[in-house]
């Protein structure tokens, strides 16, 4: 399979926002948005977007994964970047209808259909660098994917980085596009000069989250993660992840940890660490870097207990066991 995200459907839902309505939304085809030079987002990038797949089934039906939570953090995001106001209904509509037309696409297990909801701003004024946007267009882009970290039982090597942080702290709950190019040169820094794969931001020795994915922590019996604040995303993954664990009887520990904290558990021989995200899933990090170490998060492989939480998440999404919380929307039915 191609790179992760780099395979496109030749189509996508779209509609425009003219400053006073959003336009009947259309299916066009997927590398034709044309937008005036001075558009707002290619100048102060007042763009946000979504990530959520669609799983198909034995039977052949195809589910979409907890596409409501989704819609409320897409509402969020376009809302804290002045993006005109978006209605979660009609973009779920978008998504439904979108999957639902391209639903013999979507890849067998373990593979999905990534779902990419897309908001910007496209107002032609380069004079608003301190005012939104007063039109935006947003789509639905598709995409079959495989794994993320196509790296099979490798597990990850985070360098902790204690003086940076992947974005302004206030913006942090913000899905958008500045923040993920905040993070990028501390990362291809840190691949460069380390050889990790992701950079931990830990901004004064607080641990927050990678570029890409959420950072959890299991020491035995406990799930350590940190609160949920506005200075990182509030990732759906993670939610469902610490869902699941407190499905098992683990207890689950939302709080602020440091540094030194999580080097001294990853000593640990039982301890264990993982990225979570919906491009992610659950993925193992065997390794962190800090001040020139190397530290093996305790036996620095794949942990038994990730390996838990990620098949429990994956069955329910594949069909494979009961969707006690709801999680799933049948597109076929």
């Amino acid at each position: 399979m191609a790179a992760f995200g780099t395979l496109f459907l030749p189509e996508m839902a779209i509609s425009w926002f003219d400053g006073k309505a959003w336009s009947p939304a259309e299916m066009v085809a997927s590398d034709s948005i044309q937008m005036h030079p001075g558009a707002h987002v290619l100048h102060y990038a007042s763009t946000c977007f979504e990530g959520l797949k669609a799983f198909r089934h034995d039977d052949g039906s195809v589910k979409l994964f907890r596409i409501d939570k989704n819609m409320a953090r897409f509402e969020q995001s376009s809302r804290l970047l002045a993006l005109p106001p978006i209605n979660p209904a009609a973009v779920k509509k978008m998504i439904l209808d979108s999957v639902a037309q391209f639903a013999a696409d979507v890849p067998e297990p373990p593979g999905s259909l990534y779902v990419r909801p897309t908001h910007f701003g496209t107002e032609p004024a380069i004079g608003k660098a301190a005012a939104p946007s007063a039109t935006s267009c947003l789509y639905v882009l598709l995409s079959p994917v495989g794994d993320y970290f196509a790296g099979g039982d490798a597990c990850l090597r985070l360098l902790l980085d204690e003086t940076g942080m992947r974005c302004a702290p206030h913006n942090g709950m913000v899905k958008g596009g500045g923040n993920y190019a905040s993070a990028l040169r501390p990362i291809m820094n840190a691949k460069n000069d380390h050889q990790a794969d992701q950079v931990l931001f830990c901004p004064n020795g607080d641990v927050q989250e990678t570029g890409a994915a959420n950072f959890i922590l299991i020491d035995g019996n406990e799930v350590i993660t940190k609160s949920l604040d506005e200075s990182f995303l509030h990732g759906v993954t993670r939610d469902s992840i610490l869902t699941l664990a407190r499905d098992f009887g683990m207890t689950v520990t939302e709080r602020n940890f440091s540094v030194t904290e999580l080097l001294e558990r990853a000593a640990k021989p039982h301890c264990e660490a993982a990225l979570s995200g919906t491009a992610a899933v659950l993925t193992s990090v065997g390794t962190l870097i800090h001040d020139g170490k190397t530290y093996s998060v305790g036996t620095g492989g794949v942990g038994p207990t990730t390996q838990k939480l990620r098949r429990a998440l994956n069955d329910i999404q594949w069909g494979k066991s009961e969707d006690v919380h709801g999680w799933l929307t049948d597109v076929t039915s």
